[in-house]
């Protein structure tokens, strides 16, 4: 059996498997773009809402919620 200087596996060729580093990465920023368009889209839509409300003519859009009192 011969093996190639520098190695101590004759089967190994030098051949090293892709890193999934890369993909891996890509995936978490796909996610975390995904989560912080999830969150902006829901504060669009509450600030879309009040002033939906405010155009109508009404006051009481924002209504201030006092603590009770004991």
């Amino acid at each position: 059996m011969t093996t190639e200087p520098g190695g101590d596996d004759p089967r190994d060729n030098g051949y090293e498997p892709p890193s999934r580093r890369g993909a891996i990465i890509g995936l978490i920023l796909v996610l975390l773009l995904v989560v912080a368009g999830y969150f902006l889209v829901e504060a669009l839509r509450h600030e879309s809402n009040l002033e939906d409300c405010l155009l109508s003519g009404r006051r009481n859009c924002a209504p201030i919620e006092l603590p009770q009192s004991r």
